[in-house]
């Protein structure tokens, strides 16, 4: 049994490594644009708040110019339409679970524990990439990041996971990658595990002082379903 009835999985950096495809979907904008590209590296540091604002450090960084800059152009609405169709083609390309992500899901949910998805991706990306790696089945709960009126590090996303489920706070573990993640789960009241596989935007995972820093998913779950030590 676990020691958790909801586990609370951020998708980005945490299930699936995205960043390739999505270096690719950025590029393509930007080559349509006639603008130079970015690399991957810098796509990793941009992860965490959505593909739109992703999209607009790209391009600030490609035109030399700030984010407000890039938010006044009166194109912008435009390119962001260009961006979701090469991200929607783009999807499922080069991204590729965490070894052990898939095993670890089907295991939790044997053990009769309760999952949901709560990331910052817009919702119709999210379900793009977990049809693509056929996750869409495992999850109680969805939230994308314009799901609701706020997304993380706002606590709401985690706050309807716990009311679908029926899940209070002192049951409820969320995992994520990112000081985002960890933020969020401090505002939600839930505990909060990391993965040292992700993206924290450059930053030091100890820095986000979450309780726990996991290495793979094989740890994880051996630490979740773990029967606790009995005194003789």
């Amino acid at each position: 049994m676990s020691r958790f009835d909801l586990i609370c999985f951020d998708l980005d950096g945490t299930l699936v490594e995205t960043a390739p495809e999505i270096l690719d979907a950025v590029n393509d904008t930007l080559a349509a644009l006639h603008l130079p590209a970015v690399t991957q590296a810098q796509v990793e540091r941009w992860i965490g708040h959505g593909t739109r604002e992703l999209l607009l450090h790209a391009l600030a960084d490609a035109c030399g110019c700030s984010a407000a800059e890039v938010r006044a152009r009166p194109d912008l609405a435009d390119i962001a339409h260009r961006f979701d169709g090469h991200y929607a083609r783009r999807c499922g390309t080069r991204s590729r679970l965490y070894p052990g992500a898939r095993e670890a899901l089907d295991r939790l949910r044997d053990h009769g524990v309760r999952l949901a998805l709560v990331t910052n991706k817009e919702w119709r990306h999210a379900q793009g990439l977990l049809h693509a790696h056929q996750l869409e089945t495992r999850f109680d709960c969805v939230i994308g990041g314009d799901t609701l009126p706020s997304k993380k590090p706002d606590p709401a996303g985690v706050a309807r996971c716990m009311r679908t489920c029926s899940v209070a706070p002192r049951r409820t573990l969320f995992v994520g990658d990112s000081s985002i993640d960890a933020a969020t789960a401090r505002n939600a009241g839930v505990s909060v595990w990391l993965l040292s596989h992700g993206y924290n935007m450059g930053r030091p995972l100890a820095e986000c002082a979450p309780d726990r820093i996991i290495d793979n998913f094989a740890a994880l779950t051996e630490s979740l379903l773990a029967q606790p030590t009995v005194s003789t």
